[in-house]
């Protein structure tokens, strides 16, 4: 089982973090992974980690569309 820990972070961090979520959901230990593993790929194929960074954020923006459509209802 994972042990969970408590971290502080800024508030500036943490709207940094909710402005990475491609989903409503995500925890910000997802995406601290997330962003561990792009940057691991980076090192070994920047051209892959450039792929994949255009993908989340393409996910991030229909996110942010979907959320504003929600709100005009």
């Amino acid at each position: 089982m994972n042990e969970i820990t408590t971290i502080k972070i800024s508030k500036d961090t943490r709207e940094r973090l909710m402005k990475l979520k491609e989903y409503e959901r995500e925890t910000f230990n997802d995406i601290v992974n997330k962003m561990f593993y792009v940057l691991n790929i980076c090192k070994k194929s920047p051209e892959k980690s450039q792929k994949i960074l255009n993908n989340i954020d393409k996910r991030i923006k229909r996110r942010q569309i979907m959320k504003k459509r929600m709100k005009m209802s």
